[in-house]
């Protein structure tokens, strides 16, 4: 072999040697982009399951405290529609307690505390007033306005046309107010 045969013969493994180095480091860098791929592909997978789990966790607890809430008013269509003979109850007593019948009285009055005993373990509660009470329309609900006999009582409930009511804390009916101005 020639001088120059042998420089073509070294320059070729030069450059082969430098091919099989690039092609390693080619390989390298794309065995550390797949792994890098992975990782990444790992953590959005993982981001999905953190977010689809409280996801999940807030449905349970959403449902729970719906279907709590229900227990607690399943009556109320019930109590809605008792509301109305508990007043006439109220109405027959006061009318009743007009006349000289203690014992007609007597009877509509262990019957009227019966019914509000037996609506009061289910949870009805009478929504408690007097006059001079403070006006909430959150609260209340204002039949009319009359002028306020004082000073002191405008603004304020002068009496109460129908009582209100609440099944727990829930209110089913609203009082019926008159208020001073």
């Amino acid at each position: 072999m020639s001088k120059k045969d042998k420089k073509d013969d070294v320059a070729v493994d030069q450059e082969t040697s430098k091919n099989t180095e690039s092609q390693a480091q080619n390989e390298t860098k794309q065995e550390v982009s797949a792994e890098e791929q992975l990782q990444n592909n790992l953590q959005q997978e993982k981001d999905k399951f953190l977010r689809l789990f409280a996801e999940f966790e807030n449905y349970k607890r959403r449902t729970a405290k719906e279907r709590v809430e229900l227990f607690k008013t399943a009556s109320q269509d019930v109590m809605v529609s008792l509301l109305p003979v508990l007043d006439d109850f109220d109405r027959a007593y006061a009318e009743i307690s007009k006349t000289q019948e203690k014992d007609l009285l007597k009877g509509v009055e262990l019957i009227s505390n019966k019914l509000k005993n037996t609506l009061q373990g289910k949870g009805l509660e009478q929504i408690e007033l007097k006059q001079g009470d403070d006006f909430n329309p959150d609260n209340h609900e204002a039949v009319t306005q009359i002028p306020a006999p004082s000073d002191d009582l405008k603004g304020k409930i002068i009496d109460v046309v129908e009582k209100g009511y609440k099944l727990g804390d829930k209110i089913i009916r609203f009082p019926k107010v008159v208020i001073g101005q």
